[in-house]
């Protein structure tokens, strides 16, 4: 079975968030002092479990584990492994901040994890302190190569470029990249939560203009390399890992979306960049479980996903949620 949506897109990817807590407060991510939700509000383990189950009966093929942290959540494990074996399923991957990764690397990939994006915006250890608010960058490096003492398929490091703050260390992070034998993305910032829309105009820093700062010493060549999400891929001649780049604001591609998320609280988003959801951890309660239940209100509120955001047009709705209460 296929999950169409009402433009005739085939949705096979879901980015389902375990947790909206994290030990960073990055400042694109989450209010300095954010409130975080009571347990009650979160999916459980089971649910989280159903809500999987249900999107890959439904032909859903890709799921990515997202947070806040991931990894604070101390039952991931189970959940992975759970996951991991579901009929239908070709690719389980999970976004971290890398933090944790020096005990948990290894645990989530014999758990059947296959793929890893690690966070990593800067490897200047006062500008990682000041972009994360309490992050340390050594627990980070040292969780990079962690994970790549476990064993996982592919292992991409995910840098959102702020112009003024690390735009400038592009060429230095793709550069550590190849040096660790890492893929590497560059992600236009989201215009998500409660920011000031003149502070965004001054940081946003395009996919153009970053590979800008990569093209003179690293001529890059197209591929067709996809991994399920929107990056698209580029090689270099003398290296094996790939250079992607996210373009949600100058290379708007919501013609080929293939994904929706949901929230820890059970809110099936179904666009980023608009704030339309279905409640399905109600709909889960007021069943008692039933997987049948969500598939339908799944199917049903296909028909309603919008055809595309409106990041960067003076009509577009301003989204005041988070990316941690989103799910990166």
């Amino acid at each position: 079975m296929s999950l169409i949506d009402g433009f005739g897109r085939k949705i096979d990817y879901l980015r389902l968030s375990v947790t909206d807590r994290c030990d960073f407060r990055c400042v694109y991510c989450m209010d300095e002092n954010p409130t975080f939700l009571k347990r009650d509000d979160v999916l459980t383990l089971e649910e989280l479990s159903v809500i999987a189950q249900a999107f890959t009966e439904l032909g859903v093929e890709r799921i990515r584990l997202t947070g806040g942290e991931p990894l604070v959540r101390t039952d991931l494990s189970v959940l992975v492994r759970k996951l991991s074996k579901l009929p239908g399923l070709k690719d389980l991957s999970m976004t971290t901040n890398g933090s944790r990764l020096t005990k948990f690397a290894h645990v989530m990939s014999g758990n059947g994890l296959q793929r890893l994006n690690i966070s990593l915006d800067t490897l200047d250890a006062d500008r990682f302190a000041e972009v994360t608010r309490k992050g340390n960058l050594e627990r980070v490096l040292a969780g990079i190569d962690a994970a790549r003492d476990a064993d996982f398929e592919r292992i991409k490091i995910n840098a959102v470029v702020m112009k003024g703050k690390n735009d400038h260390e592009v060429l230095d992070l793709v550069n550590f990249a190849r040096d660790k034998g890492i893929d590497i993305s560059f992600i236009e910032e989201m215009p998500l939560g409660a920011f000031d829309g003149e502070r965004r105009e001054q940081t946003l820093c395009t996919s153009e203009e970053v590979r800008g700062f990569i093209e003179p010493t690293h001529p890059l060549t197209p591929t067709s390399d996809r991994t399920g999400g929107p990056a698209r891929y580029y090689k270099m001649a003398d290296s094996d890992i790939r250079v992607g780049f996210i373009s949600p604001h100058s290379h708007n591609f919501c013609h080929e979306c293939n994904r929706v998320r949901v929230t820890v609280k059970g809110e099936l988003l179904l666009c980023l960049g608009n704030e339309n959801s279905v409640d399905l951890k109600q709909i889960l309660r007021d069943n008692d479980g039933s997987v049948d239940a969500v598939k339908q209100a799944i199917i049903t509120a296909m028909k309603v996903k919008p055809e595309k955001h409106l990041f960067g047009h003076e009509e577009g709705t301003q989204i005041l949620r988070f990316m941690s209460l989103t799910g990166g």
